[in-house]
């Protein structure tokens, strides 16, 4: 009898198909044979990491034979400190991606549903599935989170409520009195988490920050990450803000030093660079206006987005994305998102803008 490892995984495990992250630009300039090629596919800061976490990290190298402080107090208590919060509150993850993957293990699985609006984060039914946990899509208001309907949507079984504010890949919002309405309406039974990696971002009034309803809110957990503003995507570092109890079910499960020394040093340093974040932001806001009003000028629709992307609709995006590539600059399919006459663009630095704008023409003609 040959062997057959299918046969003996996980039905949940059978049928998840993997996560499709944005192409990588070495893969591009591999298979393109392109030398100057620009990524404006993954949401990444064009400015590169925080000048201050990168110091940090030349000062931290030669320690790298050492294990890395598996309770990471350094960053909690920066973390602490920047939110406000105690330090038992935090849980951190390998990426904010694992703190999703944490929430689902310890409260989903086998007999148990979780809530997410339809084109949201792909990694929600991705971590939910492999758990075997019951999906429940509930449809989009405006490309954005029903919140009402995702309400309504809540069964006697479900234990985890997925809200991306804002959202990707649309980038839409949930205001400040949509969302308190909705977690004083929430059921004892059900846990409510507010992914909020591109909140510093935002720069809308009526945006939540949440951190303050933490108390009132025992249910919330937020999650949050390094990956974007500060830069540090490839250090893979995220984090969760909630009470303190549910944060000890979750270190419960977390892996011993599953955050990395030099991610934990970054992080610290990171925190406390505010000019770096003031010009990360400013630079999206100059460029989202820009790209905005090109796409525009061009009759080309797309979803107004608070975060550093923008998705926007065109025919035959397959075969516009492709000769993009073909043109060195990377963008996002989002067919995987089942949205497929979109594509999503990452605000870059002003000449990558301009580059994407040119491309664009080239393409569509």
């Amino acid at each position: 009898m040959t062997f057959d490892p299918i046969t003996l995984a996980q039905p949940s495990i059978v049928s998840l198909t993997p996560y499709q992250p944005g192409k990588p630009l070495r893969e591009l300039e591999r298979e393109y044979g392109i030398e100057d090629a620009v990524k404006l596919a993954s949401n990444e800061n064009p400015l590169g990491p925080s000048p201050a976490a990168v110091q940090a990290i030349k000062a931290a190298v030669t320690e790298l034979n050492r294990y890395p402080e598996g309770n990471a107090p350094d960053l909690k208590m920066a973390l602490a400190q920047h939110h406000g919060v105690t330090m038992d509150q935090l849980v951190l993850g390998n990426g904010s991606n694992e703190i999703l993957e944490l929430l689902v293990r310890v409260f989903a699985g086998q007999g148990r549903s979780v809530v997410f609006s339809r084109y949201a984060f792909a990694v929600y039914p991705l971590v939910s599935l492999a758990v075997g946990a019951t999906l429940i899509e509930v449809p989009d208001q405006r490309w954005g989170h029903d919140l009402e309907a995702m309400r309504a949507a809540i069964t006697d079984d479900t234990r985890l409520v997925f809200i991306a504010n804002p959202n990707n890949p649309t980038g839409t919002w949930s205001k400040a009195d949509e969302l308190r309405r909705f977690m004083r309406s929430l059921p004892t039974h059900v846990i409510a988490v507010v992914d909020q990696a591109y909140i510093e971002y935002v720069q809308e009034e009526e945006y939540p920050d949440c951190i303050d309803w933490l108390q009132a809110f025992p249910q919330l957990v937020l999650t949050r990450t390094f990956s974007k503003i500060y830069g540090l995507a490839g250090l893979r570092l995220g984090y969760s803000l909630s009470s303190a109890q549910l944060a000890d079910l979750l270190n419960r499960a977390r892996q011993p030093f599953n955050t990395n020394y030099l991610a934990q040093i970054a992080a610290v340093a990171a925190l406390g660079d505010d000019e770096f974040v003031v010009r990360s932001v400013e630079l999206n806001q100059r460029e989202g206006r820009r790209v905005c009003a090109a796409l525009t000028e061009r009759g080309i629709s797309y979803i107004p987005s608070v975060a550093n992307f923008v998705s926007f609709q065109v025919e035959q995006a397959a075969v516009i994305c492709e000769k993009l590539l073909q043109q060195g600059v990377i963008v996002r399919p989002m067919a995987g998102y089942k949205m497929p006459e979109y594509l999503r663009l990452t605000y870059g630095l002003s000449t990558e803008n301009s580059r994407f704008l040119r491309a664009l023409d080239q393409a569509l003609l």
